[in-house]
């Protein structure tokens, strides 16, 4: 069978080639034709026509296998097409003149035919070509009646590909297009109308029967996006999106690149630009630690930093399961990047200092934590030890072994915190910004929001209510939040790690936040199903530790913009050294021996803006 379509491929290019060549004669005989008023060719011209056809097809015929013009195939006949064809007819002609200059100095020639001789052969080769596309289209566009009616939200380059593939396909029949921009309304492309803007969605469905809303706007805003979801929602019709540029292997469109909507694309923002160079020679040939390698931060860290080529990626977890999935991971998609996972706690000091003596890292990032608030509101020492006292051991194994650079995964709850998850960030904050200022390795300290996925964030628990058939539980009518994408989260963190000079503490600018019963109806309607209708939305109160909104800074942290727009920086806040460390011991003997009481007033000699100390009442399991 392979054998055969080779064999139909070679035909076809063996026969299109035939065909040229016969044009390269016919073309010449035409314009001689034409030069004597469409009489037949005088006798005395006869000879030297025959002897310029015999060098004009051999000259062609190089010319027209160079340049390519068998690459393409007719079916698909497009404007680089018609580009070989112009390119390769150029080229002949100044060949073919120079070489009748030379052997016959236009004798006998009549000087009208060598121009137009080439217009009628670029012609003859173009027009069938495109001929035989228009009866294909036709014919294939007749046949495939039975496919998806769909309506395309878009006709810039987008929604001109998405049309263009359509019509080459038999599952989706593209019947109208919208668009917001009026000069384009009325207008036509490939033969598809654009009636008017995106208000007449509901409309059009229904006058034309629509099975598939196609959203195929890269650039559209946020409330765009959500106002063509809410209203396919409400009139009960599918609809799906085309992937980002930056889910794109390739820019070009293909049938299956068609996707749902996901929650990304309602909350997404300008896309980040990094200076992603600058990261890959930072870490090339660097031995990189990574610590909570198989959480949600971690392992994305993992993924984006084996793409740098680093010389040893060393991955540190405590989870046996997430640890091998990492691993499988890493080794099957980098299988020249040197793995070493290694199982273990960051709070086991012996544990920690065998893994620097042995790999010896020269960069650290520190992701380990643990982050879910209402839990580690109920376990407050475990929060403490893991979030602190983890924390310090790796950088003071960072110092001790000689790693240049040590990047902290921190949180915008340790702003201002009002739980002990947050409050025990802010220390873990404190101590890498002021361990900065006694240590030849260079701290520094990331914080951003909510990452879409990650584990313990309100997205996958949304997803869960949705598909029990709710209902979706969210604490507060008017909490917000911030949210970011993994890739951008982690994309912050290396591009801290390459500029960061020590002790500062890098914040990606994250826009305008969600309101999260915003976020529940968005999902509902990414469901395909209505809010308050398949969906109810409950409110069950504020749980212990949570706050309605998050912030970036602090009122004593000087705000300062870095080089990147999009990229701001706060200045650390530097207090006693032996005092800090001695609240510190304190707060590690008060979570060793469980003293929820001590935890808390530790916290707030530490963190003064801590303000939580009524929710100690609600901790159970400490």
């Amino acid at each position: 069978m392979i054998r055969r379509g080779l064999r139909d491929i070679l035909l076809n290019r063996w026969s299109a080639f035939v065909h040229d060549l016969l044009w390269v004669p016919l073309s010449l005989f035409l314009a001689y034709w034409l030069r004597f008023n469409l009489n037949s060719i005088p006798p005395e011209y006869v000879p030297q026509f025959i002897n310029i056809a015999m060098i004009s097809v051999p000259v062609f015929a190089v010319f027209f296998w160079k340049i390519g013009l068998y690459r393409g195939m007719w079916r698909f006949a497009s404007v680089p097409d018609l580009v070989r064809i112009i390119k390769s007819v150029a080229m002949g002609t100044l060949f073919y003149s120079l070489l009748v200059g030379i052997l016959f100095r236009f004798e006998g020639i009549p000087r009208s035919t060598l121009f137009v001789f080439p217009m009628i052969l670029a012609s003859g080769l173009a027009g069938p070509r495109l001929l035989y596309r228009v009866i294909k289209d036709k014919s294939i566009s007749l046949l495939k009646a039975e496919g998806k009616q769909t309506l395309v939200i878009g006709a810039g380059h987008a929604g001109e590909q998405v049309v263009r593939e359509f019509l080459n396909c038999q599952e989706y029949q593209p019947v109208a297009i919208l668009d917001d921009d009026p000069r384009k309304f009325r207008r036509e492309v490939h033969g598809v109308r654009v009636y008017g803007d995106l208000s007449h969605i509901a409309d059009l469905v229904k006058l034309l029967n629509i099975d598939l809303v196609l959203f195929a706007i890269p650039t559209a805003s946020r409330s765009t996006v959500a106002s063509v979801i809410q209203v396919c929602s409400e009139i009960g019709v599918e609809c799906r999106t085309l992937p980002t540029l930056t889910e794109r292997i390739v820019s070009s469109f293909e049938v299956s690149d068609i996707r749902p909507f996901t929650l990304e694309d309602l909350l997404s923002r300008e896309v980040v630009q990094l200076e992603n160079e600058k990261v890959a020679t930072w870490l090339k040939g660097v031995n990189v630690l990574v610590t909570g390698a198989g959480g949600s931060i971690g392992s994305e860290l993992c993924r984006q930093i084996a793409l740098s080529n680093p010389a040893m990626l060393i991955l540190l977890e405590q989870s046996e399961f997430n640890l091998y999935n990492i691993d499988r991971e890493l080794r099957c998609n980098f299988p020249d990047v040197q793995v070493i996972s290694v199982l273990g706690d960051i709070k086991n000091r012996v544990r920690v200092n065998w893994v620097f003596e042995k790999f010896l890292p020269r960069v650290v990032f520190h992701a380990a934590a643990y982050k879910h608030v209402p839990m580690v509101e109920l376990n407050p020492a475990e929060g403490v030890q893991n979030n602190v006292h983890g924390t310090r051991v790796v950088a003071e194994a960072s110092d001790k072994y000689g790693v240049e650079k040590f990047v902290l995964v921190s949180t915008d709850k340790a702003v201002n915190p009002v739980n002990i998850m947050g409050a025990s960030k802010r220390v873990a904050e404190l101590f890498c910004q002021n361990f900065n200022e006694l240590s030849e390795t260079i701290f520094l300290t990331t914080r951003f929001g909510n990452v879409l996925g990650s584990t313990g964030s309100v997205v996958p628990l949304f997803e869960q209510q949705i598909k029990s058939g709710g209902p979706i539980t969210v604490t507060h009518p008017e909490i917000n939040r911030y949210f970011m994408t993994t890739q951008e989260a982690v994309s912050l963190i290396l591009h801290a790690g390459a500029i960061g000079k020590g002790g500062e503490i890098f914040v990606l600018d994250m826009g305008e936040p969600v309101l999260i019963r915003d976020l529940a109806e968005q999902m509902i309607r990414i469901a395909g199903l209505e809010p308050g209708k398949d969906i109810h939305i409950t409110y069950t109160g504020l749980r212990p530790g949570e706050k309605l909104f998050e912030e970036w800074f602090h009122e004593n942290e000087n705000l300062e913009n870095t080089p990147h727009p999009k990229l701001l920086l706060a200045s650390s806040r530097q207090v006693e050294w032996q005092w800090l460390l001695h609240e510190i011991e304190a707060l590690s003997k008060a979570a060793t021996f469980r003293d929820v009481g001590q935890i808390v007033a530790r916290l707030c000699s530490v963190v003064p803006e801590y303000s939580s100390v009524p929710l100690v009442k609600k901790v159970v399991n400490d």
